[in-house]
């Protein structure tokens, strides 16, 4: 089992964002390779404190989770990008909050930084029974790669480090800086010689299939990351990221409400009087259940465990029937006189027993 980024960090959840960021520097500063060479217990813990700061310190990633856990971003092993990255990626996303310190943090002893590409976002529509049951998606995504026969050398802004140095004379004495090298954008390589086709930076597109495993129990909005699957970067450089951002599309009968399902059922007054079977609409097929005599319109029928799955695995929500008498609206001779009959007819007067609850009282327990 992953451990909890906030106990990484040595954090509570209520930290904020200069409290996460102050964490991060101190644990990374504590077991960075530089101080400790050929530590594999020390670059372990470098890259755990790494992937705790990349989630909680994005409020949105933050917020999922802190309402999911660890399966909001990976749950099936595929996503995140946690527990998958390397040095280079801790370098490149996270060097510059160290300003010039500790050799530039540049990489595994004062390295040059690699630049990582652009992201590339799309959106995938999920039915419920797909979100139900999680399944595999194979899209096609244009994506920029170098070109064939592409050549790159060392950047003489930078000397190939990514990034330059600016010493400034202060009050408090003489500071150091670092900051993205303006010649080649981080990447430490300018561009030598590129085939016709390629743009500027000796990039061409191209068409990719990509494989995406999404898991079971995602909601509208959540966005799922398929490492290295963006567009690349001039040099030396590390692909970017597929963005995922799963829309659920509008089931035909059923309503969803977190992990719980909603149905309507609508019956007949003769059904509601005497009883019957009834066929529901389940997201994994027909469910056959059986209204006793007398069903009141209001009721609610309580499936266990035939709603959507936890993405945490923690069982699956409820499938909840909502039982509507449909009244008619129009009569013939004969039924309307039945009707008007059973005006008089005590038998046919509103008589609420304890244990029939409200509208209101229903509602109640359903949020409860």
């Amino acid at each position: 089992m992953k451990k909890d980024f906030y106990e990484i960090l040595g954090l509570s959840k209520n930290a904020d964002a200069a409290e996460i960021k102050k964490a991060y520097r101190k644990c990374a500063l504590k077991y960075h390779p530089d101080k400790n060479p050929g530590d594999k217990e020390a670059e372990e813990n470098f890259k755990l404190a790494a992937e705790a700061y990349e989630v909680l310190s994005d409020p949105q990633k933050k917020a999922k989770y802190d309402q999911y856990g660890h399966q909001a971003f990976d749950g099936s092993g595929g996503f995140g990008g946690h527990g998958g990255m390397n040095m280079d990626d801790i370098f490149s996303q996270f060097g510059d909050i160290f300003g010039g310190g500790f050799g530039g943090f540049g990489g595994g002893g004062g390295g040059p930084r690699r630049a990582k590409g652009s992201n590339l976002r799309i959106k995938v529509k999920l039915t419920l029974e797909e979100i139900a049951n999680g399944v595999e998606k194979k899209v096609k995504v244009k994506r920029k790669v170098q070109a064939k026969g592409v050549t790159y050398k060392t950047c003489t802004t930078c000397n190939g480090q990514g990034q330059v140095m600016r010493v400034t004379n202060t009050i408090l004495g003489r500071m150091q800086s670092a900051s993205t090298c303006p010649s080649c954008g981080g990447s430490g390589q300018i561009l030598d010689k590129k085939p016709s086709e390629a743009d500027s930076q000796g990039m061409v597109l191209e068409d990719e299939t990509v494989s995406i495993k999404i898991p079971a129990g995602v909601v509208d909005g959540m966005q799922l990351k398929v490492s290295n699957k963006g567009n690349d970067a001039p040099g030396n450089s590390i692909p970017g990221d597929l963005i995922v951002a799963i829309e659920e599309l509008e089931h035909e009968f059923l309503k969803r409400e977190g992990e719980n399902l909603h149905y309507d059922l609508y019956v007949s007054f003769p059904e509601a009087v005497l009883g019957v079977s009834k066929d529901i609409e389940a997201i994994n097929g027909k469910v056959r259940i059986k209204l006793e005599e007398g069903i009141q319109s209001g009721k609610i029928l309580r499936l266990k465990g035939k709603g959507i799955p936890s993405i945490n695995g923690y069982g699956s929500g409820d499938l909840l029937v909502h039982v509507n008498v449909w009244t008619p609206k129009t009569l013939n001779k004969e039924q309307k006189q039945f009707f008007e009959n059973a005006l008089n007819d005590e038998h046919f007067n509103p008589n609420p027993e304890k244990s029939d609850k409200s509208f209101f009282e229903k509602v109640k327990d359903m949020f409860s």
